[in-house]
């Protein structure tokens, strides 16, 4: 936690409301999310129990599973939410606009001229909280090996057709989510903690309606108190007003409320099996209607759980639509188009599922991309944003001030002279800087690069040596200098982020990182393995 963030939840404290972090929004928000929030059943890791989505705050649907050890029931589940999520992931891959780049010929070593398409936009999930993120990860990986009716060999338990497609999207879909910086797939209380701080835990904070308690506490109360109303407050029966859906559910819920409503569901189920055996027509449909009304009971506490978390989530929607976005924004949002129209090619050329274990050569590229653009978000953020650079600049690690003098001066030692000016600025910060250390600021299409030559502590000022970002002249350009009186911020890391160093290809890995070439692929796992 840096000192800023550490300082706004102190604040947090002594106002009783959260207090900003930013002031633009670094996460791109779609113009038509789709909302989701699942359920889970207690005691089985990554077993769905019900999830609420859709794109419309004011018309959610809601599917679940009636008997959760039933795995019948939870395929078809799966199969309903497959029909209802898939169409909105797959309605963005026509809408298509050429991108002209340039390959190089392997043989002859000449680049030409290609065109790739690049989807016009990309679908945007949002979820409560990062269990959420982790609950998908868990359905995609369980169900995108399955074999279906259609397969050759479809073997025990053969899934619905369209199951294994959605395991391959919400695979893409939370891997992209590690990646820092994606919008792909959004966890509600990370983007509110990356905006506003509270003055309670890490961990508080993943429960959203407490999250939110803080934004807009009622009158007369803190964030404080009305986060500990949000988090433990019940009706008349001993149900939570807020039910943390996290996705895993209240124990009191699960006991005097799930636990009858399965078991109502189970005996109306096990009295229509009864009636068919005995072939009792009137039976039957006595059981068949209670059957329906077991359902019916379920969907209602179901829902009961999963709309107040349902309303919180777009609520966080409007906290963060009112930030105006980042500058770079787009730029990010470009990245997860292309990831979007990556995973849309590999399915329309039949490539196989993502492996249950990445090779050495994969992970050591998703770990590198991870890297780098963690490393361009942070700089990205604090040129978009004075509040991101402040916790830079109480590090240590930028400064700012106003210029006071600029004196022309050049570098003679070449074959012709290279404008080098003295640019000094007055300054309260206390860059970790010392003498010769180069320094950049924004400038132009590429950063500027300057050095550190003077530091007069008494005086609080800074005499720098601009290097570039000057033209080719031996006159500074026009404008390519800072003006006295003009306020300039430097930063001692760079603006750019640098390449990592290129990889081998899978086959040419050495035996101790997977190899030899053409040894035996991960096998996927078998049925037992999954949800067992």
């Amino acid at each position: 936690m840096s000192l800023l963030t550490t300082l706004a939840r102190l604040e947090a404290v002594r106002s009783g409301r959260a207090e900003p972090l930013a002031t633009v929004r670094h996460r791109h928000l779609s113009d038509r999310p789709m909302v989701l929030v699942p359920l889970t059943a207690a005691g089985e890791s990554g077993a769905p129990l019900a999830v609420m989505l859709g794109t419309d705050r004011d018309a959610p649907r809601l599917h679940l599973v009636p008997q959760p050890l039933n795995r019948t029931l939870r395929f078809d589940f799966l199969a309903e939410l497959a029909a209802d999520l898939l169409p909105y992931l797959e309605s963005f891959a026509e809408d298509v606009e050429q991108i002209e780049g340039s390959e190089k010929d392997p043989e002859t070593g000449e680049k030409t001229q290609v065109f790739r398409e690049l989807c016009a936009d990309a679908p945007q999930l949002v979820v409560p909280n990062g269990a959420g993120v982790h609950h998908l990860a868990l359905i995609g990986r369980s169900t995108r090996f399955r074999r279906t009716a259609e397969d050759e060999e479809p073997g025990p338990y053969p899934a619905p057709v369209r199951v294994p497609l959605l395991g391959r999207w919400l695979t893409h879909l939370t891997d992209r989510a590690q990646v820092p910086g994606s919008s792909l797939l959004l966890p509600m209380t990370g983007l509110l903690a990356r905006h506003w701080a509270t003055g309670q835990s890490h961990l508080e904070d993943q429960h959203l309606a407490a999250r939110l308690a803080w934004h807009r506490p009622p009158d007369g109360l803190t964030g404080a108190q009305a986060a500990e109303l949000a988090e433990s407050a019940r009706d008349d029966r001993g149900q939570l007003l807020h039910p943390p859906a996290g996705p895993a559910t209240d124990p009191r819920f699960d006991e005097f409320v799930l636990a009858p409503a399965i078991t109502r569901y189970d005996s109306a189920v096990g009295a229509l099996q009864h009636s068919a055996e005995q072939r009792d027509e009137a039976a039957a449909a006595r059981a068949r209607a209670a059957v329906r009304a077991a359902v019916t009971a379920l969907e209602e506490a179901l829902a009961s759980v999963l709309l107040p978390t349902w309303r919180d989530v777009w609520q966080g929607l409007d906290l963060l639509r009112a930030l105006p976005p980042a500058g770079h924004l787009a730029e990010r949002w470009t990245g997860d188009r292309w990831s979007y129209t990556g995973h849309r090619d590999r399915l329309a050329a039949g490539e196989p599922p993502q492996p249950r274990q990445d090779d050495a050569v994969t992970a050591a590229r998703k770990l590198a991309q991870r890297e780098r653009e963690q490393a361009r978000l942070d700089v990205q953020e604090a040129l978009d944003d004075p509040l991101a650079m402040a916790e830079h600049r109480l590090s240590g690690e930028a400064f700012s001030g106003v210029v006071t003098e600029v004196v022309p001066d050049w570098d003679t030692t070449g074959r012709s002279p290279k404008p080098r000016p003295l640019v000094t600025l007055r300054t309260a910060d206390r860059p970790h800087a010392d003498l010769g250390r180069e320094v950049h600021r924004v400038h132009g299409p590429s950063p500027q690069k300057a050095e550190i030559v003077a530091v007069d502590t008494a005086e609080g000022t800074l005499t720098l040596r601009v290097l570039s970002g000057m033209g080719r002249r031996k006159e500074p350009e026009p404008g390519s200098l800072p003006e006295p009186g003009e306020p300039v911020t430097f930063t001692l890391f760079e603006l750019t982020v640098r390449q990592s160093a290129p990889l081998p290809e899978p086959d040419d890995t050495p035996w101790t990182h997977g190899g030899p070439p053409g040894a035996a692929p991960v096998p996927a796992p078998s049925v037992s393995e999954e949800w067992e």
